[in-house]
């Protein structure tokens, strides 16, 4: 039987795989599917990401926010360093510490921390080119989508400006991280819908998102591209730039429609929320029935790596770790039945 690594690499070039993967988020008992990912960012961009928030290097200040221990790094609410978009030529500089930046020292000091088993693992770099998060980050949601509408041409020259900088990035991170595959993460969608329509989405974001996925490509390196809440609508064109694994495809997208409509072309990573209205009422059973649901629904034809968990932010709570536990079993078990 194929290992994990090379079952998805086969999944990756559109071939049916031998078995469902599985990407377990936390387990350390055996290697990662993806190693990198999900979060890991080239030093040169600092930890502002982190547990301790800090600045990314547009000047923009994350602070952070905790919930049941979880803690998330956000773009500080209410202060925002770009006021009018029409003056940004005047705030928005390019970083400093671009130009003498040692790539080559930084990469190893990088991926010395990177645990990667290259015999099981696809080790991912993620890029910069996390357009629409870095644009709202300079302004925040309420004026930054007004900026779109109300001010396009100088939008566009913004994207541009941060795009030459990107290109840079993706071009040391491709020659010195030198990525198994390439993790593009853009958080452009909401819960129940995208927070630009797809129109929007195409006019300003979609041609910077090729600049740099053109590099990808035609390095040869998969793009496995993030994008939270329903964004489905928005799958078709990042398809067409050569996307070939989407996450963390949440269920408020219909699922089964985008694999009928892509086919093995794209690799749906997720598909699986069990939302239990009590979770210290969960049984065994009904966590394993919902793991079978999920593969009745999402793994025939291929496409499909199973990532997901009870929904809770208490992941200490024994329950929660108890029923992760049965999810983790079932799917296991399932993972190597289903194609047979």
């Amino acid at each position: 039987m194929l290992n994990q690594k090379q079952n998805l690499l086969r999944m990756i070039d559109g071939q049916m795989p031998e078995y469902v993967p599985i990407n377990s988020f936390g387990d350390m008992s055996k290697p990662p599917l993806f190693a990198g990912a999900m979060m890991f960012n080239p030093s040169i961009l600092g930890d502002f990401r982190g547990p301790q928030g800090g600045y990314d290097p547009w000047g923009v200040h994350y602070t952070t926010e905790s919930s049941a221990g979880v803690v998330a790094s956000i773009p500080e609410p209410g202060n925002f360093i770009l006021k009018d978009v029409t003056k940004w030529e005047e705030v928005i500089k390019a970083p400093a510490h671009f130009k003498d930046w040692d790539w080559e020292r930084a990469a190893k000091a990088d991926m010395a921390n990177i645990p990667w088993d290259p015999e099981q693992s696809i080790f991912v770099a993620k890029g910069w080119d996390d357009f629409f998060q870095q644009f709202i980050g300079m302004m925040g949601f309420t004026e930054g989508l007004c900026a779109l509408y109300d001010e396009p041409e100088a939008v566009h020259a913004l994207l541009d400006f941060m795009c030459d900088t990107v290109i840079d990035i993706t071009k040391n991170v491709l020659y010195y991280y030198k990525p198994e595959a390439y993790y593009m993460l853009d958080d452009s969608a909401a819960k129940q819908t995208p927070f630009v329509g797809r129109e929007m989405f195409e006019e300003f974001f979609v041609p910077r998102y090729k600049r740099t996925l053109d590099l990808v490509r035609d390095a040869g390196i998969p793009v496995l591209y993030h994008n939270c809440g329903r964004c489905e609508d928005l799958l078709p064109p990042m398809v067409k730039l050569g996307v070939k694994i989407w996450d963390p495809a949440q269920v408020e997208n219909d699922l089964v429609e985008v694999k009928n409509r892509f086919g093995r072309q794209l690799i749906i990573n997720g598909g699986f929320e069990f939302k239990p209205k009590d979770i210290q009422a969960v049984t065994e059973e009904e966590a394993r029935e919902a793991v079978r649901a999920a593969f009745d629904k999402l793994a025939p034809n291929g496409g499909w790596i199973f990532s997901g968990m009870v929904q809770s932010l208490d992941f200490m709570d024994p329950k929660v770790q108890q029923i992760n536990a049965w999810i983790k079993d079932e799917a296991e078990q399932l993972s190597v039945k289903v194609y047979r």
